[in-house]
């Protein structure tokens, strides 16, 4: 009991005692993810994104768009019922940082790929009540007018293949072609449609 006492009046002390408590649960639980497949191995079929989603997954950072919207399904009934297969590890292997968050003031966009055309998502992007009369989030009309700057894509893609991403040289070479000319709005309708395609064809 005095022990404890001595804990509880010293500040130094428990707090020291804390981090010591908090590393050691931290430890735990996250070291023996490294060493598991199913958290560092890409499930069959994923690739890494294309020069043109990978600028538009910067533009949906950009944006903020993770703020609102998680990319995360979770392993419950309700879940998959109305967004489909779960979230695994293995899908987000190479997002640079994964996005799976779990706010939702908007819906989930973990399987939102392919759900809508092209021409849904355009309009819904450059006003949002356009297609959801409902809806409380912001337009985006200035997508529709800023190109890309293709000079820096190529830099973007070495960046991440230093992290272990599969890039290929030729994927590099030919980054700057594959966005030159284009269009934000592009860039991100082209990333929204690729989020999740792989397990929605396994539900």
């Amino acid at each position: 009991m005095k022990n404890h006492d001595k804990v509880e009046k010293n500040i130094g002390l428990m707090m020291i005692l804390m981090v010591v408590a908090i590393s050691f649960g931290a430890l735990v639980e996250i070291v023996p993810q490294f060493f598991n497949k199913a958290t560092t191995e890409p499930i069959e079929g994923l690739k890494p994104y294309t020069a043109l989603q990978l600028e538009g997954r910067d533009i949906y950072i950009r944006e903020g768009c993770n703020v609102c919207h998680s990319q995360m399904v979770r392993p419950f009934r309700s879940e998959t019922e109305r967004y489909g297969h779960y979230s695994v590890a293995g899908e987000s292997v190479y997002d640079h940082p994964f996005l799976w968050g779990s706010k939702r003031t908007g819906p989930d966009l973990a399987r939102v790929g392919g759900r809508y055309s092209d021409e849904w998502h355009r309009a819904h992007l450059y006003n949002p009540r356009n297609v959801v009369p409902e809806s409380n989030m912001p337009a985006f009309p200035w997508l529709f007018d800023n190109v890309l700057d293709h000079k820096v894509t190529p830099k973007k893609m070495e960046a991440l293949r230093s992290l272990g991403v599969p890039y290929t040289d030729a994927d590099i070479a030919g980054a700057e072609e594959a966005v030159k000319g284009k269009t934000e709005i592009q860039a991100l309708v082209a990333y929204l449609q690729n989020l999740g395609l792989l397990l929605k064809q396994k539900r």
